[in-house]
């Protein structure tokens, strides 16, 4: 079994590079696809990026990685105290946006990763876990 964790503090936009890279060679070393890859890298930069422009104060992504067997599974957390998600539900939704964006961030993340949990409080802050797993490329 192979674990690494990795926590990034993010305050400003230039960490959100910083988590994408991470989150890529992270992915790689316990043997996820390119294809699969660069889609955890994509969300953990969609979730630096929240932190960025929707958080008072930045937040905290931890990258974590395991390998067992033949399965390679990528864990992103997000956790801010900012203003909150008010409804979950809707800002899963394709095309929903608060901050003049494209409103397709949080609802790509669920279909790249395949497992997403948002826990948010408006006014304490939010939490969200990503989760891929997939078997090993071989060789």
């Amino acid at each position: 079994m192979v674990d690494i964790s990795r926590q990034i503090q993010v305050t400003g936009e230039h960490h959100v590079a910083v988590v994408r890279q991470m989150a890529r060679t992270l992915a790689e070393s316990v043997g996820m696809s390119r294809t699969s890859a660069f889609g955890v890298a994509t969300c953990a930069a969609e979730l630096a990026s929240n932190l960025v422009f929707h958080s008072t104060s930045g937040g905290i992504i931890t990258i974590s990685t395991s390998m067992q067997g033949d399965m390679s599974t990528c864990e992103l957390i997000s956790e801010d105290d900012g203003p909150g998600i008010p409804d979950v539900d809707l800002a899963l939704e394709d095309g929903f946006t608060t901050h003049d964006g494209l409103g397709g961030g949080l609802p790509s993340m669920k279909r790249l990763m395949g497992e997403v949990d948002i826990s948010s409080t408006v006014g304490v802050g939010t939490r969200i876990t990503a989760r891929k797993i997939e078997r090993c490329r071989s060789g």
